[in-house]
């Protein structure tokens, strides 16, 4: 919905709330036109209903007012003495037009000192739970959001079976464009495998101030830009469901390029404005290697694996030579020592110099090795228009900043009008896994706009092994570590559990004496 939509839908609202409570207002003691006044009418109504005036605010919260609405119809027609339970689930499953017909044909009895506390146990249980998933909305929506590490693109950094803490506030908490969905879950009602949302409607994208900028080779997690469900737990053969921005995948990979930067990657390396990007020491970029056996002294690749923590495993090219051993993923660090193993007569890195269409931006022309240079887009400037220059910014220009764009003849026409250039609306980034080889990433699909950004890891508050043969522990030393910083990953576990003991020693001392003192 654009803003103008948006703004007929807020007046008709306030149209619709004027209409069934004008004569509630009065009943309360206030004057029938407070009603109709935006804003000016939620402050009086938790007023009438006497609860707290920032109640107000929690209303124009996106989420959070699926929950308050309900909660704000039982309020009023309790304080109109509308108690029964008949009441309240008419109240609720009418989405409060209930309140129509107790405004029109109701005597109004205004209670101005009701009982606020909860009459019984189910109803204190009740308001309590939605107090907790309030909160609890407010921190995952707007504050950090938990987050599990799915595949091996950023292994050595972030491993499978790591949990995160995303915090939103980063790179500026984002307000939530799907404004009907379930709170606390993404895309998917757990179990029942169905959407867990409603595509209409959509707020226009705005993003809260930010506490920093996103920096090269920061680890960043995004909604997926191509993310398109084609069946969506559907039959086959359905027609796939395009979802709304913050429901796409949640994607975590490193960001390599930002807006304004010239990207080219050789033989495996990037390149930032002709100059070797250096990654932070905690990044360890992995490659594809070929190693050579001598055929004559064996080699206890178990051991070996295990001890350089090879996870993305390897195989045997040719199964009647058995003479080379393809590793999917190994560090450089472990490629060396690799060279220094007895049995081993080389180790080379596999370099991809094919040109292959399924690499951005899908023209036969590069290898996921050897790519570029392009440009990132930064907001605000302009790009000329070319058949050479369109592959690379159609799918901004159309999908991401919503332009039709059509060819005539040999003009190019914007929303209708003949361009030779395109200025961008937003920011983009370019994102990449460390697993060079085992990375679906922008290389794939593309540029990543910024109003698909979603937060920054930050804590891994617990590490979950599991190996693939029926054995899962706790990898004890990455609980409680930081994502980013300088060094080696250190947990901070101990100290966690030496204040836990600390607080409850001193809570123990301190029942003690209190119990004394009486």
């Amino acid at each position: 919905m654009t803003l103008y939509l948006w703004f007929v839908f807020f007046l008709a609202v306030q149209v619709i709330h004027f209409i069934g409570t004008w004569k509630l207002y009065q009943a309360a003691g206030r004057k029938a036109w407070e009603a109709a006044i935006p804003v000016y009418n939620s402050i009086i109504l938790m007023k009438i209903i006497s609860r707290p005036t920032w109640w107000t605010l929690l209303l124009f919260i996106p989420i959070i007012n699926l929950i308050m609405f309900p909660v704000v119809w039982v309020e009023t027609l309790r304080t109109f003495g509308k108690k029964s339970t008949l009441d309240t689930f008419l109240g609720i499953f009418t989405f409060g037009f209930y309140i129509y017909y107790v405004n029109y044909t109701q005597k109004l009895e205004y209670n101005a000192n009701r009982e606020l506390r909860p009459q019984n146990k189910t109803a204190d249980t009740i308001s309590s739970l939605l107090f907790a998933i309030i909160v609890a909305t407010l921190v995952h929506t707007y504050v950090v959001q938990p987050y599990t590490i799915p595949t091996s693109s950023l292994e050595k950094s972030l491993l499978i079976g790591d949990f995160l803490f995303v915090s939103k506030v980063n790179y500026g908490p984002r307000v939530p464009m799907t404004t009907v969905a379930l709170p606390m879950v993404h895309d998917t009602i757990p179990f029942l495998k169905r959407k867990s949302y409603l595509s209409w409607p959509q707020l226009p994208y705005f993003r809260l101030p930010a506490l920093e900028k996103i920096k090269r080779s920061d680890i960043v997690v995004f909604n997926w830009p191509v993310d398109t469900v084609h069946y969506f737990y559907e039959p086959k053969g359905r027609p796939g469901v395009i979802k709304p921005i913050d429901k796409k995948s949640n994607y975590v990979k490193r960001c390599v390029g930002i807006p304004g930067d010239s990207l080219s990657i050789v033989d495996g390396f990037v390149f930032i404005n002709g100059k070797k990007l250096i990654l932070p020491e905690r990044a360890k970029p992995q490659y594809s290697y070929s190693v050579a056996l001598d055929g004559k002294t064996p080699v206890d690749f178990e051991s070996l694996m295990k001890e350089l923590d090879i996870t993305d495993g390897a195989y045997i090219k040719d199964q009647e030579k058995r003479d080379t051993i393809y590793f999917r993923a190994l560090t450089e660090a472990s490629a060396e020592r690799l060279k220094n193993t007895p049995g081993i007569t080389a180790v080379k890195r596999e370099i991809d110099r094919g040109n292959d269409n399924a690499i951005f931006p899908h023209i036969n022309k590069w290898s996921q090795d050897n790519f570029g240079p392009i440009y990132i887009p930064e907001a605000g400037k302009t790009v000329a228009l070319t058949n050479e220059s369109l592959p690379f910014y159609k799918e901004i220009i159309t999908k991401y900043e919503g332009n039709t764009l059509q060819l005539d003849g040999s003009h190019f026409l914007i929303n209708g009008k003949q361009a030779t250039s395109y200025t961008f609306k937003q920011d983009y980034y370019w994102m990449m896994g460390d697993n060079r080889h085992n990375s679906e990433d922008s290389r794939y699909w593309g540029y990543v706009p910024a109003n698909h950004i979603v937060g920054k890891p930050v804590f891994i508050w617990m590490s979950w092994d599991t190996n693939g043969k029926g054995i899962n522990k706790v990898r004890w030393d990455r609980v409680f570590t930081t994502v980013n910083g300088e060094g080696q990953p250190q947990s901070y576990f101990k100290y966690f559990l030496i204040v836990l003991a600390a607080y409850f020693v001193g809570e123990y001392f301190w029942r003690k004496r209190k119990e004394n003192k009486a």
